[in-house]
């Protein structure tokens, strides 16, 4: 009998509509590869859902807070169900970005400057010399994301995550081009440089269709490619993650960057959408998305 799979989608976060996009396209993947499955939309009541379905696997689709950041992970284990993606630990870790940061320095991850503050702190002095970052400091996928340019006036009641966040990092902003990179188990898949149409790599440049250029394999020289590989990978087993993540870093490599490549974050729960990157990388190294799921489906496990 095949394996019955459920996949948890939605949820309640600020990714709630890319994680649906996203569990749609696995289940239709995972079905045609042969599996039973059944969604699951995540609400309050996930645990009764989760008893009444029981289900052999859990394919975690959901993006954000409360399915990114350790908590549906804490559940799946109590309830024994092998699940995908990274544990409660490293999903935890992975998701706050000041820890995560730590991490990555402990074992030589170049990471730019950042601070710790308060929605109050950052209106009485600038963190950081201009231009800066702030985003919340623990979310994924760019939500939030601000940059404070010389000449802006920052004022409480712009659009910004000071609104709905009591904590926030400041990061320096490190110009350059974006580049990130999946890795699948213990191998890092490819690198690809993302090309925003207009502004920067924010959420809507992540999920609208003809935002952003992907360019992959990205143009770069085999060492430097192969460097991003490499710390794709440190970063993955330092944050003591498991089954598929992604790395997001900045290089400055023109005349004058210092050539050195930067971590941004890891992301734990990276998007399966038709414009998701870590599909986009498998492909690329002849690896179907149904391959992939499948792959994700039979690497499942849980701790006990």
């Amino acid at each position: 009998m095949s394996k019955h799979v459920v996949v948890l989608k939605g949820g309640w976060s600020a990714e709630r509509e890319v994680s649906l996009m996203s569990g749609a396209a696995v289940a239709a993947a995972l079905t045609r590869a042969g599996y039973n499955v059944t969604e699951l939309d995540v609400t309050p009541d996930v645990y009764t859902d989760l008893v009444r379905i029981k289900p052999d696997v859990a394919f975690n689709a959901l993006h954000g807070r409360w399915g990114e950041d350790g908590c549906i992970q804490g559940l799946l284990e109590i309830l024994t169900i092998p699940y995908t993606h990274s544990g409660v630990l490293a999903s935890a870790v992975a998701m706050d970005k000041i820890v995560a940061k730590n991490m990555f320095r402990t074992v030589g991850i170049p990471c730019a400057e950042d601070r710790l503050i308060s929605g109050d702190e950052l209106f009485r002095n600038d963190p950081l010399p201009r231009p800066f970052v702030v985003k919340p400091a623990n979310e994924g996928s760019s939500v939030g994301v601000v940059i404070v340019r010389e000449g802006d006036n920052l004022t409480p009641d712009k659009p910004g995550p000071w609104q709905t966040d009591s904590l926030l990092m400041a990061e320096q902003f490190l110009p350059g081009r974006e580049l990130t990179v999946s890795v699948m188990g213990d191998k890092a898949l490819a690198v690809t440089e993302l090309r925003p149409l207009s502004g920067f790599y924010d959420y809507e440049a992540k999920y609208q269709d003809g935002k952003t250029e992907h360019l992959v394999p990205a143009p770069l020289d085999d060492e430097m490619a192969g460097r991003l590989m490499h710390l794709a990978l440190e970063a993955h087993r330092v944050l003591g993650c498991r089954g598929v993540s992604r790395a997001d870093f900045r290089l400055d490599d023109g005349p004058d960057g210092d050539g050195i490549p930067y971590i941004l974050e890891v992301n734990t729960q990276p998007g399966m959408t038709d414009l998701s990157l870590v599909p986009e990388q498998a492909a690329h190294v002849d690896i179907s998305f149904e391959e992939l799921v499948s792959w994700m489906v039979e690497d499942a496990s849980c701790n006990r």
